[in-house]
């Protein structure tokens, strides 16, 4: 019995010559010593895919799965953002892995909601952009998202307050309204995704965020934006002169 170079107990006998080495010894460490060395925009799609499944899957090549996952979702970012339902559809993922995903999504939403939280959010509109592609953008079905801000344009709180279908959130104006005088809240940044990728505002969209605007002027509340995300873009109601 001998260590291979990914840690793992070689139990192979000796005498047996190269024939009996699995054709993936040493994938692992020389895939690990690759990313620390260059970083994650040296990896595939499914190689990085491979790095998250090697913990949960000690003891099997993993690169056919990787490949099966990113195929299926139709990038490493559609993959660990896919619904745990849908993850369960792929032959030979256990439930370990599908938790390690879903924990490396929830990463990379604190990472980019903690860019949010240390800055004036208007001072920065790229991390703003970013944090709503990053928590919206490859999800399965429309979430609408506000953030709430202060008079010095602060964030004070980040909240869905709806998920819907594929392709409809129901938004009532009245309850965003209300939630900002709860919170003190003196703007707001609307957001939501277009799950078929395509960002272009529907004229649902602009009604409801004019109506939303509407109401809430009066309480000298104001919306700063309107924020739409996809897979293949981004769009600034502002940036369109919709606000």
């Amino acid at each position: 019995m001998r260590k291979r170079g990914d840690g793992i107990l070689d139990t192979a006998p000796a005498g047996l010559g190269e024939a009996a080495v699995p054709h993936y010894h040493g994938h692992r460490q020389r895939l690990r010593e690759r990313f620390m060395e260059a970083g994650e925009a040296a990896l595939a799609d499914y190689e990085l895919m491979e790095l998250l499944l090697f913990r949960a899957i000690p003891r099997r090549d993993v690169k056919p799965l990787a490949k099966a996952l990113v195929e299926r979702f139709g990038s490493f970012a559609e993959a660990i953002a896919a619904r745990p339902e849908r993850l369960r559809e792929i032959p030979g993922l256990p439930e370990s892995a599908i938790v390690d995903l879903k924990v490396a999504e929830a990463a990379a939403r604190r990472l980019a909601r903690g860019a949010l939280e240390k800055r004036t959010v208007l001072s920065s509109f790229s991390a703003v952009m970013d944090y709503c592609r990053t928590a919206m953008a490859y999800a399965e079905r429309e979430q609408f998202r506000i953030l709430f801000l202060d008079k010095r344009n602060a964030l004070i709180a980040d909240e869905v307050q709806g998920v819907g279908t594929v392709d409809h959130t129901p938004v009532y104006p009245h309850e965003v309204v209300r939630r900002a005088l709860e919170l003190g809240a003196s703007a707001l940044i609307l957001a939501h995704n277009h799950p078929s990728g395509d960002p272009t505002p529907s004229a649902a969209d602009i009604r409801m965020t004019k109506e939303i605007a509407v109401i809430a002027q009066p309480f000298g509340i104001c919306v700063h934006d309107h924020l739409i995300v996809g897979r293949n873009g981004q769009t600034s109601f502002k940036g369109l002169k919709l606000i």
